[in-house]
């Protein structure tokens, strides 16, 4: 199963009472394993998770902590592009040259790397004198 279409089918699991906008991620790991997220939306907004953050939390807790591959996708017009928050969680566990699919229903699909969506992006370096 490719990276796409494992985001596919957890995507059908988000939680999107609010925005009906479903979105789901998939991603590998260092140790080759996949990990999913969907979107979950809260009444108190914008207290809900990003189908990406999601997709990181799980390899968190499975014990992983490189993405050598991300995928997102959703139903819009253009291929969907992590939110910007989304975009720092994917830096802090990916090197910049991994690659990056968007992807819509539709079967568009773009593909980018984590340092084109994010340049210059924050990262340990500027903590190096604490």
């Amino acid at each position: 199963m490719s990276l796409i279409d494992a985001a596919r089918d957890v995507r059908e699991n988000a939680h999107v009472p609010y925005s009906k906008f479903k979105v789901g991620a998939a991603l590998t790991a260092g140790s080759g394993t996949v990990y999913v997220g969907c979107n979950v939306e809260n009444v108190a907004y914008p207290e809900g998770t990003c189908a990406e953050a999601g997709a990181i939390a799980a390899m968190v807790a499975g014990g992983d902590t490189t993405i050598t591959e991300i995928a997102v996708i959703a139903d819009s017009p253009k291929p969907v592009s992590p939110c910007g928050g989304c975009r720092q969680k994917i830096a802090e566990f990916a090197a910049g040259d991994v690659k990056v699919t968007l992807a819509t229903l539709d079967g568009l699909v773009q593909e980018t790397t984590v340092a084109a969506l994010l340049p210059g992006s924050f990262d340990a370096d500027y903590m190096s004198r604490v």
